[in-house]
């Protein structure tokens, strides 16, 4: 289908999960959190916000807002074709550009009053017994389109070249970059890029000149000693910030790196 309207609410929300989007797609938060994280960024939504996410590769992660409360949101899927379509219509209104890459592969806007209301729409009509007719879904979706481009017009021009693709060398580079002090695994780093691992590992070595585990590792290591002698931090204070889930592990790989534990590197400095 070009567009498709559903109501998405759970109480056990995804922890983070790879998710392939064949369409682009509006989130609209009712209640919870959701973190996005692309290649090259990521965005955090909270329910006075909604996003728009380009279709590919991504990591969601959800959150409830508390104990025995839903994650509760709304979501519009729609094709490209459907979008095109949309600006050769408005042309007029929207006037003509360049093909050039967007900034990110997201949009995010603060709800008004309208698009409160908007929502609220969507969800009674989601309500209903009866089913979403295909063509009632379409006009929603223009009269969303309609109302950014008029209240929205700098924004609604990205959306015009969310869907070009640059290249891999970049996306690399930028997924690198953008996750560099996460926990984020070698594995995701490669399903955002769109590639596989092997593919991934071996344009990566031609990039940096090393793999992307020791790269990583390296990388972390160098900022964990500026943090500890520059800084004045304990490993404690710092091991989560640099992407690590516990003390341990952080500690080991500063050995593995140093040959010394991080109190032994602030002793000696």
């Amino acid at each position: 289908m070009p567009v498709s309207i559903i109501r998405y609410r759970t109480q056990t929300p995804a922890q983070r999960t790879k998710i392939m989007l064949e369409q682009n797609m509006f989130t609209f938060l009712l209640d919870g959190e959701k973190t996005v994280h692309f290649a090259g960024t990521q965005v955090t939504l909270q329910p006075h916000q909604f996003v728009l996410l380009a279709a590919g590769n991504c990591l969601m992660s959800e959150k409830i807002a508390a104990e025995n409360a839903d994650y509760h949101s709304i979501l519009i899927l729609f094709s490209n074709q459907l979008l095109s379509d949309f600006f050769n219509r408005h042309t007029a209104l929207l006037g003509t550009t360049t093909k050039r890459s967007a900034l990110h592969p997201f949009l995010r806007f603060d709800k008004d009053e309208f698009l409160d209301n908007f929502v609220r729409s969507l969800d009674c009509m989601l309500t209903d017994d009866k089913s979403f007719h295909p063509e009632l879904q379409k006009i929603k979706l223009e009269e969303l389109f309609l109302y950014l481009a008029i209240h929205y017009p700098g924004q609604l021009e990205q959306i015009r070249n969310m869907s070009y693709e640059g290249d891999d060398e970049l996306a690399i580079r930028q997924a690198i970059t953008s996750h560099i002090d996460s926990n984020i695994t070698v594995e995701e780093l490669a399903f955002l890029c769109n590639m596989s691992l092997s593919s991934f590992k071996r344009k990566f070595a031609r990039i940096y000149g090393n793999s992307p585990n020791k790269w990583l590792l390296e990388k972390r290591m160098e900022r964990a000693a500026k943090m500890l002698r520059h800084e004045h931090r304990k490993a404690s204070e710092i091991y989560y910030e640099l992407g690590y889930e516990n003390l341990s592990s952080f500690i080991q790989s500063f050995k593995q790196v140093y040959g010394i534990t991080p109190k032994q590197y602030q002793l000696n400095a």
